[in-house]
């Protein structure tokens, strides 16, 4: 064969694999101004099943390595480890290092804050298992508190270990109004987490409030069904946050061999998908948040992916630009969900749901203007939070319950420009399913099933 021949099928070769790479993925440009700022680029990073690989980052091949063994940790034995892990933190933090927890170790940590500001690209690297120390008297004086981060900008978070907030006795004497944290990011920017494993929160897993320009990847949070209120992550006050490729679960269903065979199934090409099976919201979303985006997500059984609850206490809202795309549900209490109640004003707009698989899901669709959240009974009120521009695009699969798609809309505030395309829902078993839509605009392109009664 000529050099030529040689050279023209290398060529057609390379393109016919960069086609096969790259030609079968289709980006929706849908808020992609809002996103392109801040999209993830590879940067020499696997993320897989929770793999560790020692100094394989570029941040750690540079930066000092700051052991918390060698300030003074003493793991697996039990003892509070919350002075050394300060000493270590601050050495770290001065310094532009990476904190390391080593692996196959167990350190017990009282309340902590890690404060910043730092030096540039600080890093915290959990390779061991973090526990919160159990007994409840160490948090006496913030019951919210186990571990923060505090306005530390181009933080990194990650490693493949366990944070574990060791939260039985927390869940025997639950409130909701308690709202206990396992581990928040307060004021931070430019934040990445990923590849870490939270387990057994005292309730909230993970909180990221008042943050902006996070990705949150390759998390697997669970707790056992027994464990009240523990969403697995929570936003609040952040703007420009990607979540993505994560596994949720916190409890255990009665059958525990099909949830295995559930979390086999959702594996799809490396990506970990993620999995909530009880406890309270997979991802919550409330006031002051703007450009989130939620991508290869799957819940169930659990609570849903909601935006809300907005407007409590007659306070104002303002919530824009969620984009959730590819998430599969399961067996949860409901789907994708805005949820405001009567009395608040101010708005949740710009959201849209999109390539969404229901299975056997509760309220698939949901909308609820009148949320009531309380022993005593919600009283009818005028003002409303405003819910506007909000699309459901490829929406397919099961409802378990008759209504199917419901749009509980407020008498004074109505929601308006409501778009469904595509939306396609079908009864788990025998039966049949309805929608029912109250005080809604909406226009419809496409398979629109179950259709509005109302």
């Amino acid at each position: 064969m000529s050099p030529q021949s040689v050279a023209l099928s290398l060529f057609i070769t390379m393109f016919v694999s960069f086609g096969v790479c790259f030609g079968s993925y289709l980006e929706d440009t849908y808020h992609l101004t809002n996103y392109q700022r801040y999209s993830i680029k590879p940067n020499n990073e696997h993320f897989g099943i929770m793999t560790r690989a020692y100094g394989s980052t570029p941040y750690t091949r540079f930066q000092g390595r700051i052991n918390v063994d060698d300030y003074g940790a003493k793991a697996n034995d039990g003892r509070d480890d919350t002075e050394a892990f300060e000493k270590a933190w601050n050495e770290a933090c001065s310094t532009g290092g990476v904190l390391v927890v080593p692996e196959e170790k167990i350190y017990h940590l009282k309340p902590i804050i890690f404060s910043g500001p730092c030096q540039p690209n600080t890093a915290f690297t959990v390779y061991g298992t973090i526990k919160a120390w159990p007994k409840m008297s160490a948090y006496e004086k913030d019951r919210q508190l186990w571990i923060m981060f505090d306005n530390v900008t181009n933080l990194r978070v990650d490693g493949g270990g366990t944070i574990n907030g060791n939260g039985r006795k927390w869940w025997e004497n639950s409130c909701k109004t308690n709202e206990s944290l396992a581990v928040t990011f307060y004021e931070c920017n430019n934040l990445r987490v990923t590849n870490l494993r939270l387990k057994n929160a005292q309730q909230m897993h993970v909180r990221f409030q008042k943050c902006n320009n996070v990705t949150a990847s390759n998390l697997i949070i669970g707790a056992p069904g027994n464990s009240p209120n523990t969403d697995g992550i929570h936003v609040t006050e952040t703007q420009n946050i990607i979540i993505s490729n994560s596994i949720i679960g916190t409890g255990e269903n009665q059958n525990q061999h099909k949830i295995r065979k559930i979390h086999l199934n959702f594996k799809i090409s490396n990506l970990l998908f993620s999995l909530f099976i009880e406890g309270d919201d997979c991802i919550s979303i409330v006031n002051g948040s703007q450009n989130v985006r939620v991508t290869d997500v799957t819940c169930g059984p659990g609570h849903g992916i909601s935006v809300g609850s907005l407007g409590a206490g007659n306070s104002e809202a303002q919530v824009s630009n969620v984009f959730v795309n590819r998430a599969t549900l399961t067996g949860t209490t409901n789907g994708v969900r805005i949820k405001t109640w009567q009395g608040g004003s101010g708005y949740a707009r710009n959201i849209k749901f999109v390539n969404i698989a229901m299975r056997n899901v509760t309220n698939p669709i949901i909308v609820d203007q009148n949320y009531c959240d309380q022993d005593e009974p919600c009283h009818e009120q005028d003002s409303a939070v405003q819910l506007s521009n909000i699309a459901y695009q490829n929406i397919r699969g099961t409802s378990a319950s008759e209504v199917a798609i419901k749009f509980d809309c407020s008498k004074t505030v109505p929601c308006k420009g409501i778009y469904l395309q595509d939306v396609n829902l079908t009864p788990e078993g025998d039966g049949s399913i309805i929608a029912t839509c109250e005080n809604v605009r909406y226009v419809n392109r496409g398979k629109f099933y179950p259709p509005c009664s109302t």
